[in-house]
């Protein structure tokens, strides 16, 4: 077996032949699909030092080759750093900073690994305790929380939480605070928590004001802001905020740009503006994100547009992964369908006075029990005056009586003269003592 070189973050070929590397993850995308790839996260202190490459097998992690995406059973970069602490010890704390969060975002990299990543970063965590690196704690225990949001481990990372950021707190770490803030703020929106996620939101702003954030981060924020409008239903505050994280990550070519572009839409067709969903669409900045995402909102738009249930369904339907499976417009649409069926429904019974239920669900196109579900919603909420007959499937509409304008005014003088008695008296008492 030759003896080579090793260097830090470098990739093995399949015969022995070295490369050194320092993006290795790109290279390592590259060369997975073709051939056999070892990945050595080598952690000598000295690059030029030659050693056997069988006495590296403890060292070496190796991904089978695959077609399209890493095969990750394999994979033993977790408990690496532990089993290697002496060698870890001997590299600047910045370098080894760089390496834990290097093999972080490589498997973050990797599609269907965020239970992997979250027993990484667990292993990294119980490592940087053990050798008193809390910097570093403290980033790898944010990746830890967020990773936690996305599987809706919700009680575990707010515990995490809440006592990573009074820690970060005291030392004054104001752009870490910044990321721990935002996730505080989106784990209290899933938790349907709105003062606090709102609190939170104005806790990363506060913080941000007084440092440099980096453009990507500010999209963030305000991605998150409005987010928090639009659940207050101040659409056009929102529509500003979305914009603005638009163009920022529209600037960096990040992929959230097209869920901050579909909000966009989302808020123009809540404020009954759906006619500009359209042009939108059709600008220079929204060719750029065609797809399904924004086929999903123009369809919502068109139905919005035409006032047509039917339609709104169809899009539902066609789009359940863009619309119904992304739980913030599935939210807001689902209030836009309830307004919609309301005042179609109001529409159609005005001219009757006697009208059988079925023939109001033949004309808006819905089921019976679907139409009458909600038409005794609407006399409970007095939304109009009238009863179901269901023996006869009829619903009977009451005339509105409309009161004389002549009987509140005569209540409001009788008053007045009430009171003018009453200070007379008063008066009158003051005099006779």
């Amino acid at each position: 077996m030759p003896r080579l070189p090793l260097r830090r973050g470098c990739l093995l070929l399949k015969g022995g032949k070295i490369r050194g590397s320092r993006d290795f993850t790109n290279r390592l995308h590259s060369l997975c699909a073709s051939q056999t790839v070892v990945v050595v996260f080598t952690l000598a202190s000295s690059s030029s030092e030659y050693q056997n490459l069988d006495c590296l097998k403890h060292n070496v992690n190796i991904i089978p080759p695959c077609n399209k995406r890493f095969d990750c059973s394999g994979f033993r970069g977790q408990s690496s750093i532990r089993r290697h602490s002496y060698s870890v010890s001997l590299i600047p704390k910045a370098k080894t900073a760089k390496i834990v969060r290097s093999i972080i975002d490589t498997v973050a990299k990797i599609p269907g690994t965020t239970e992997l990543q979250i027993s990484l970063c667990k292993d990294m965590v119980q490592w940087t305790r053990a050798e008193k690196r809390t910097f570093l704690r403290q980033r790898v225990e944010a990746r830890l929380a967020a990773l936690l949001l996305e599987s809706k481990e919700y009680s575990e990372a707010l515990t995490l939480l809440s006592s990573l950021i009074k820690e970060v707190r005291r030392l004054d770490d104001k752009l870490l605070l910044v990321d721990i803030d935002l996730l505080e703020s989106k784990l209290h929106f899933s938790l349907r928590n709105l003062p606090k996620a709102k609190a939170s939101l104005t806790a990363a702003r506060t913080a941000a004001n007084s440092i440099y954030v980096p453009p990507a981060q500010q999209g963030t924020i305000d991605l998150q802001s409005g987010i928090l409008h639009a659940e207050e239903k101040d659409y056009k505050t929102a529509y500003s905020y979305f914009f603005e994280a638009f163009e920022a990550f529209n600037a960096l070519e990040d992929s959230r740009a097209v869920f901050s572009l579909k909000y966009m839409l989302l808020c123009k067709i809540m404020v009954s503006q759906a006619d500009d969903v359209a042009g939108i669409i059709s600008s220079k900045a929204g060719l750029r994100y065609v797809g399904p995402e924004l086929d999903a909102m123009k369809a919502v738009a068109d139905a919005h547009s035409k006032r047509s249930l039917k339609l709104f369904e169809t899009a539902l339907r066609d789009y359940k992964a863009q619309l119904e499976e992304d739980p913030i417009v599935h939210r807001h649409l689902s209030s836009l369908y309830e307004t919609l069926l309301e005042q179609n429904l109001c529409r159609l019974i005005e001219p009757f006075s006697r009208v059988e239920i079925a023939h109001i669900a033949e004309l808006i196109e819905l089921p019976v029990d679907h139409v009458e579900k909600k038409l005794s919603q609407l006399i409970l909420d007095k939304k109009f005056a009238g009863t179901l007959d269901q023996g006869a499937g009829c619903l009977i509409i009451f005339e509105e009586l409309k009161t004389d304008a002549i009987y509140p005014a005569t209540l409001e003088t009788i008053s007045n003269m009430g009171k003018v008695v009453d200070s007379l008296y008063v008066r009158s008492a003051k005099i006779m003592a």
